[in-house]
């Protein structure tokens, strides 16, 4: 079926691994790359950032840089230790000579930061200078999605980009709807994506178990585990910790879900467990892990990479879709807990990637549970319920439009107190 090739496209190009939040991590690959083109050390730099890209480097460790932040620490990151061809893995392997050189010179005022106005929510540029040279690598959209290289004015790479369809560069996401998408994962060929699906298991448990090992940032994971008990708790525990170990500096990699660790984490890690659990049939796992990825980037698709919208909001309902087919629960029940989940917790916002975000990821998560067991109860909101439309795919795409349209003062606001801790009055 070509809807079906379609699906399997779209999982290749969303299920990614990287190692670190992914804007750094973007901001690190354009540096790296800018270098490779430049052939010696800079003199200069210049980092265009979008605002979103600015929001999500500010806060968040970057993994294998001394438990370093920032702009400043990515770019240098980037150019000193990185490696281009590895994309989002590009600064995976730093020695400990590179970490030092990587701190010092961070230090310094080698990196000018500016901030882009009127440009894509995920846009990057590096202007790097040596001597008589000069670089240009400009990155629009996803986070290697690399449009422009320019060396000395002339264009060594080039390929269009429409700046106003963050989605330009991917496979066409109109083919995702509900129906198609549990009619995939009962009846698609494993053997086509198993490796992908695979390796989510084991680098994002991997990843969870050393959030639960050792203590990261809050310990948002821990504390729920310790003090929460529920048919669920150990699930939502679990993803939990995987953010708390990620979002500070954990140098072990995860499988993405539409440019972000985090949103991969919660759309995988409850499933996996819940799986583990429960002793059920590895296949039923994998066809579960399916439906879960492929709602994630189904809800995602009007949102886009970037947003004042946390995207692990639509993840924890597509975890929670994917539990509920592990229990072999009718698509009813699947839509009413996606309409249930999504009417209760969007609009929290992202105000960037650092430690809260693994309490972000267990409120979205609660809130996920909570529409599953309404739904289960046959209980679900209904059309003019706030947001609620007239079916789910209708709420799906409002939801979009909240996200990426209507929530763009928000996302200035949330910049603006973030960079200059301004309160309103």
């Amino acid at each position: 079926m070509e809807q079906f090739d379609a699906y399997y496209t779209i999982l290749n190009e969303e299920l990614v691994t990287a190692t670190g939040c992914t804007e750094p991590i973007a901001l690190a690959f354009v540096s790296a790359m800018a270098r490779k083109v430049l052939e010696k050390d800079p003199t200069k730099i210049i980092a265009y950032c979008s605002a979103n890209v600015v929001k999500n480097v500010k806060s968040v460790t970057i993994p294998n840089t001394n438990n370093n932040r920032g702009i400043m620490t990515a770019v240098n990151a980037g150019w000193i230790a990185g490696d281009a061809d590895k994309e989002l893995e590009v600064i995976s392997i730093v020695s400990d000579e590179q970490k030092q050189r990587i701190e010092e010179i961070s230090k310094t005022s080698l990196v000018e930061v500016v901030c882009l106005k009127d440009e894509p929510n995920l846009s990057i540029r590096i202007q790097m200078f040596s001597d008589e040279d000069e670089v240009n690598v400009t990155l629009y959209h996803t986070h290697t999605n690399i449009t422009k290289v320019e060396k000395n004015k002339e264009i060594l790479y080039e390929k269009s980009c429409d700046l106003d369809n963050f989605n330009a560069s991917l496979t066409d996401r109109s083919v995702l709807n509900l129906k198609g998408i549990q009619e995939f994962a009962t009846n698609c060929k494993l053997e086509r994506i198993s490796d992908l699906l695979e390796k989510q298991i084991e680098i994002n448990m991997a990843i969870a178990n050393e959030g639960i090992k050792n203590g990261y940032g809050a310990c948002v994971g821990k504390t729920i585990l310790e003090n929460i008990p529920g048919n669920y708790s150990s699930c939502i525990a679990m993803t939990a910790a995987a953010s708390d170990a990620r979002m500070s500096g954990c140098q072990l990699p995860v499988m993405t879900n539409s440019g972000s660790g985090n949103q991969g984490i919660t759309t995988s890690v409850p499933v996996i467990v819940y799986a583990q659990e429960h002793n059920i049939d590895h296949e039923k796992l994998l066809r579960a892990l399916v439906l879960a990825n492929l709602c994630t980037i189904h809800f995602k698709t009007g949102i886009g990479r970037l947003s004042a919208y946390c995207g692990v909001v639509c993840a924890a309902v597509a975890s929670f879709a994917g539990i509920a087919y592990i229990n072999d629960e009718s698509l009813c029940v699947i839509e009413d807990l996606i309409t249930n989940g999504l009417a209760t917790a969007s609009g929290m916002i992202c105000d960037g990637a650092k430690e809260s975000c693994a309490s972000k990821i267990s409120t979205a998560l609660f809130s996920a549970m909570l529409g599953y067991e309404m739904a289960r109860s046959k209980r679900v909101f209904k059309d003019e319920c706030g947001i609620v439309q007239d079916c789910v795919e209708h709420t799906i795409k409002v939801v979009g439009t909240l996200g990426h349209e209507g929530m763009r003062q928000t996302d200035n606001m949330i910049l603006d107190i973030m960079t200059k801790n301004k309160i309103a009055d």
